[in-house]
């Protein structure tokens, strides 16, 4: 999966704080977010756990799908989770 533009969700928890990304090397992004190695949001409100992602063609299609995610409500982000991941695991060790 490396090299693959993708959109994904981190959350803290179930039910958590959530954030939206983009990125073109998922499994490297979310271990820097795991890490804390990323100052900001996710490391300061410990939002490390990969919950939902979907790969794209291009960066371009990638981003326009993270902006339309982000202007989305927080009820849309959990309704696409529970949709696809319905207990929340963490789906970074299937990545690493």
């Amino acid at each position: 999966m490396n090299r693959m533009p993708c959109v994904y969700i981190l959350a803290s928890k179930k039910n958590g704080t959530l954030y939206v990304g983009v990125t073109s090397n998922l499994p490297g992004r979310i271990w820097q977010h795991r890490e804390k190695l990323l100052p900001g949001f996710t490391s300061r409100y410990g939002v490390d756990r990969l919950v939902w992602f979907e790969p794209h063609d291009s960066m371009e299609a990638a981003i326009r799908r993270e902006k339309q995610l982000k202007a989305g409500s927080r009820q849309k982000k959990i309704a696409l989770i529970m949709h696809h991941n319905p207990d929340w695991h963490d789906l970074y060790p299937a990545l690493a």
